[in-house]
Order: C-alpha cells, then structure tokens, then sequence
C-alpha cells in the first residue's frame, strides 16, 4: 500500500469569507473555528481573492488593513489548535472563476507573474513569524488549461520568492486539471518543504450535480453510487481507489507530501448518495494517508 509520510493527516473545513468579492463578506468568524475544534478537526482552509485587499482595481495597490481579517484567522486558528492554509483562490492573473476578467494571464504575461510575486512576497513577510508547523501556503487553486511547463514555471519562481523570505514554510500546489492530475514533474520540490493538494470532486456527476456553475442545464444524470458519471466515464469505488493511489505512488515515490485540499458535494445531491459516495471516497484517502 502506498502512503503519503510527509505532511500531517489533515481534516477541517475551507471557510468563504473572502472567496469571491462579490458575495463574501470579507472577514471570518471566530464561531466557525470553535465548531470545528469542537467537533474534532484539526484544519481550515482560507480560499482568498486579492480583489479584497487592492485598491482602486489597481493589482499593485495593496491596502494592508484589509488583511487584518487574515491576521485574526490566524490567530483564531492559533486559540483552537486549528492549522491554517492560506489560499490564493484569485490570484493575479488567474482564477478558476469568472467573477473577474483579469487583465493579464499570469501563464503568459511577465507582469502577471510579476504581481503574484508581489503579493505572495507581501504575505510570506506577514506570517514569517508563525510557527511553521502552524500556518501553510496554497499558491493558486486549481490551475486549469496551463501546461505542466508554464505552470511550473510560475510555481518555482513562487515557492522560491516565498522561502527567500520564510524559508521552510510548508507550500502546498495543487494539482493540474483543476486539482485532479498529481504533478510528477515538480515533486523535487518535496526538498523543499513543497506539497501537493488534489481534489476530493471525482465523479463530477455526483459532486456538482445540479450545481448551478456547471449543470444550469441539469444535463447531469440522476446520479448512482458506484456508478457516478464523469461526462462518458463510469466511477466506481475501484477506479477511485486507482485514481489517489496515483497520487499516494508520487508522495512514496518523490516523498511528496499530499493533502486533498477540497472535496464533497453539492447540495442538491440525494443525500444517502452523497454519503455512500463519500464514504468510499474517505476511506480510500485514509488508506493513504492523505487528509
């Protein structure tokens, strides 16, 4: 059996308070972290956008105040023995959302890069102090229709902006595809301290069933478990142990640290299929040690 070793197993929530300017409230609750400590776990997520902390629609102009609602998740996290991974869900140049149409292409366009440095500089001088063991990167959620090169590009000159001002801080990426595809060819940065992250969303016909950002139509199939649909793909407990054991063969392979860093399923998915679903799928990454 193949196991990941090298980052602590993980469980908690991603919390939305500044995931999409448009309909977030740009803060957190301290409620939230007390239920989830309450309840056992160990883990929160933060899903960010830069557009809460600029000015002016200007990517340059950073209005630090405005990421006082990090500092006091932090510190929350700190109070209820909660770890916390800081995430670029929009980062310059790139999101897998279309709130925002960005203006440049963080793949292609140097100044692209060159801004997500700046912020992603801004922040690791910001929490350099926070135990290491405390507090986490996730550079850019789901990098979709990039090739393995230009992404890693981006990826190494990020991790390697960030430990030049806080080095050894645990950098988690995830994976191509969405967060799908583990990434073979960036697992020498395991060196480093650099994770990867992938998704808990297989199959799509039963996690975004009905889900108004993908299924306006309700062109999913009434879903099954086994036998949840991915467009023409079949799923069944079998192909999803197939699919994380991929991911468990790279972090014995690479001694990669793997952590799912999102995962479950929308809310108008029949319920006892949702739990069947997921209690295949939480088996299957305990087995490997992937939180």
């Amino acid at each position: 059996m193949f196991q990941q070793t090298k980052l602590p197993r993980w469980r908690g929530f991603n919390l939305m308070g500044m995931f999409m300017k448009s309909s977030c409230p740009g803060h957190f609750d301290e409620e939230d972290f007390q239920l989830i400590s309450d309840w056992g776990f160990n883990f929160v997520r933060l899903p960010l956008s830069y557009l809460f902390w600029i000015q002016d629609g200007d990517e340059w102009k950073i209005d630090e105040s405005k990421l006082e609602a990090v500092d006091q998740a932090v510190r929350w996290g700190e109070t209820y023995g909660i770890h916390v991974n800081i995430s670029f869900h929009r980062g310059p140049g790139y999101c897998v959302n279309d709130e925002h149409i960005e203006r440049f292409n963080l793949w292609e366009d140097q100044e692209a890069l060159d801004c997500f440095l700046h912020h992603w500089t801004l922040f690791a001088k910001r929490y350099r102090s926070q135990p290491l063991d405390k507090v986490s990167y996730n550079l850019l959620n789901e990098p979709f229709n990039v090739s393995p090169e230009a992404h890693g590009r981006v990826m190494r000159k990020t991790v390697q902006a960030i430990h030049a001002v806080d080095p050894g801080r645990t950098i988690l990426l995830d994976g191509l595809g969405g967060g799908n595809y583990p990434m073979v060819d960036l697992g020498d940065l395991a060196k480093d301290n650099v994770g990867q992250s992938c998704r808990g969303y297989i199959p799509s016909g039963i996690s975004h069933y009905r889900a108004s950002w993908v299924d306006t139509a309700s062109s999913f199939p009434y879903p099954t478990w086994p036998g949840g649909r991915d467009g023409a793909q079949v799923w069944t407990r079998e192909r999803l142990d197939a699919h994380y054991r991929a991911w468990a063969a790279m972090a014995q392979a690479q001694g990669v640290g793997v952590h799912c860093g999102e995962g479950g399923s929308n809310r108008n998915c029949p319920h006892e299929i949702a739990l069947r679903w997921l209690d295949d799928l939480l088996c299957i990454l305990k087995s490997y040690n992937i939180g």
